[in-house]
């Protein structure tokens, strides 16, 4: 399956609705840096519905912790920003790869997005009338690309 990575996510109900977006899909959750929120907090808990037992979550105090996890496993970080060139339908997608997404406010630091420039991604805005989508729908839109070409789905 695929993981998800939320850097410093800042809006509970944006983590609340990939979290049921991880339940019903089956991928992980990784809540990576400085939380927005407390994890009990009524908004994030009522987005996620009552799905929160059906959903893998771990948290990373740091992007180097994720980074050490996926390298112990042999998968791949795939960065997601406005800022990127290339479509996510090129992301070479593999059993445990993380898909990593930026805050909500900020995206994702220069620094990562430097350091991951082969591996950013995203997702096109033909009309031009908006610099990005709601973090949950694209987290939606890219994990379903994953999960067809991976499975079919």
């Amino acid at each position: 399956m695929l993981r998800i990575g939320l850097w410093e996510p800042e809006i509970p109900p944006n983590t609340g609705n990939i979290a049921r977006l991880c339940a019903a899909t089956g991928c992980s959750l990784h809540l990576v840096g400085r939380l927005g929120f407390r994890l009990d907090e009524k908004s994030l808990r009522r987005a996620g519905l009552d799905y929160w037992d059906a959903v893998e979550l771990f948290c990373h105090d740091t992007l180097a912790d994720l980074e050490s996890l996926l390298k112990e496993q042999g998968a791949n970080l795939h960065c997601l920003s406005a800022r990127a060139e290339r479509r996510y339908t090129q992301i070479p997608f593999r059993h445990g790869d993380c898909l990593l997404f930026g805050a909500e406010t900020r995206g994702l630091p220069p620094e990562v997005l430097e350091r991951y420039r082969l591996q950013s991604y995203t997702i096109p805005m033909p009309s031009g009338k908006v610099r990005s989508l709601n973090l949950a729908t694209a987290a939606g839109i890219v994990a379903y690309e994953g999960l067809h070409q991976l499975h079919g789905w």
